[in-house]
């Protein structure tokens, strides 16, 4: 799921409705934690998230950036980029939010990007995960081609997953075999269960939560 910025009541709700649910093996909260960059709203998101039975994990948002935002986020997160693996699947977590930096071809780090997705020692999957999509006006538009490009050259990529434009969205729009997710903010009381399996094959289920649902 994504943005949770202002939304506490609703990520209440969310970390009830994922402590229902069976098999999960961790939740991934994509950016915009916070609205204005604030350490009191990372920790009043992080209250209600720690309540979760499973661990949680992040990549930074354009709100998280504002003010003191960066800093705060790095000293409660970590890197802005970096990679874990997990049953058999690489993931990697990247800064995109290339407004946040007036664009200058710097964020995100392709470079580093495609160093991450050359090795894949000990991996059958790989998935990328940031904030802003690369469709998206926020995303640095003199990085889009290297970015895509260095994407569509990775043959065990399942599928690049983002947040930033509070609702869903499933398609290939570079036309290049690559398959671009984005999911909701917790405003819409809906979240993605997804499971991997097989070579690249991925099964996406949606969850509606809250009061009435």
């Amino acid at each position: 799921m994504g943005d949770t910025q202002r939304f506490y009541d609703e990520t209440e709700q969310f970390v009830a409705s994922v402590n229902r649910q069976r098999n999960i093996d961790f939740v991934f909260v994509a950016g915009d934690i916070s609205d204005f960059g604030l350490a009191r709203e990372f920790r009043w998101v992080h209250e209600r998230l720690q309540q979760l039975q499973v661990p949680y994990l992040t990549v930074v948002g354009n709100h998280d950036l504002v003010g003191n935002g960066r800093a705060i986020y790095q000293t409660a997160y970590g890197p802005l980029n970096y990679t874990f693996r997990y049953g058999g699947t690489k993931f990697i977590c990247l800064d995109t939010n290339g407004r946040e930096y007036s664009f200058g071809a710097r964020v995100p780090d392709v470079p580093w990007l495609q160093q991450q997705l050359q090795d894949t020692t000990g991996s059958r999957h790989t998935v990328v995960i940031s904030h802003v999509p690369p469709t998206d006006e926020d995303f640095d538009p003199a990085l889009v081609p290297s970015y895509t490009a260095a994407l569509r050259g990775c043959p065990r990529l399942v599928f690049h997953l983002s947040g930033h434009v509070h609702r869903f969205s499933a398609g290939k729009p570079f036309h290049d075999g690559v398959t671009y997710l984005t999911t909701y903010s917790l405003a819409k009381h809906r979240y993605h269960i997804i499971s991997l399996w097989g070579q690249r094959q991925f099964r996406l289920e949606t969850v509606t939560y809250g009061p009435d649902a």
